[in-house]
């Protein structure tokens, strides 16, 4: 208890009593827990939903500000992420609100059949890179990549977010050049979509699109937007 108290104290006072650059309105923030362990499934979105929510019933929460990026790893063809020194858990959230995911430090998470243990955070603020992609991003009635790519031109517009989307590719194997189509499983229904890259956005569009997401099954981790790595 009392080392969660000193990492709220320093956290608190190093985000949310420094002076907001645009007036009053919450800055979104990115908390990120190391993670530990050996592996886990490929799809573990839904499982690591109902583990956080476990432990800070706010991600439940239809209004939570609390937004994750499901754990990054190693992916095998077996379906399996390989946790590796790098992983790590992505939570977003405006910076009054640091103190909600503050208790899942340290903590450990019955992932599926696998358990994960998080270690102390950092915070980081958003980066407004020109280029953004999500692992997975759901529509309604856009099955094909035509539709896909039709419906995320609406949606950006929407947010009135300007920029080019764009499916990555895969790059070896079977499907070599094949848009990258992905599921997430909720309940036993499997829900379709696939990777998105926003190219061309301004440094005000590239934050927007962080900080909302895009598309369905956002508090699930889907629509996550990061900056692009080299080689996306």
């Amino acid at each position: 208890m009392m080392t969660r108290l000193l990492l709220f104290h320093q956290l608190s006072s190093r985000y949310r009593l420094r002076p907001r650059p645009y007036g009053d309105r919450p800055v979104t923030l990115e908390i990120v827990f190391p993670a530990f362990g050996s592996a886990l499934p490929t799809d573990h979105a839904y499982s690591l939903y109902a583990a956080l929510s476990g432990i800070v019933p706010r991600f439940h929460d239809e209004d939570s500000p609390l937004r994750f990026a499901p754990i990054t790893g190693r992916a095998t063809p077996g379906g399996l992420l390989h946790i590796t020194e790098h992983s790590c858990l992505r939570v977003r959230l405006p910076d009054d609100a640091v103190g909600l995911a503050l208790p899942l430090a340290g903590k450990r998470l019955a992932v599926g059949d696998s358990t994960v243990r998080l270690g102390v955070p950092s915070v980081r603020t958003l980066i407004a890179a020109p280029s953004l992609v999500a692992r997975l991003v759901t529509f309604k009635n856009a099955d094909t990549p035509e539709q896909f790519l039709m419906t995320a031109r609406a949606k950006l517009a929407d947010l009135g977010v300007t920029g080019e989307p764009q499916l990555p590719l895969h790059v070896s194997g079977d499907r070599a050049g094949a848009p990258q189509r992905r599921v997430v499983r909720v309940k036993g229904v499997t829900i379709p979509g696939y990777s998105l890259i926003v190219a061309e956005l301004s440094a005000a569009d590239s934050l927007t699109l962080q900080q909302s997401g895009l598309g369905g099954r956002t508090r699930l981790g889907c629509g996550f937007f990061a900056p692009t790595r080299s080689g996306n």
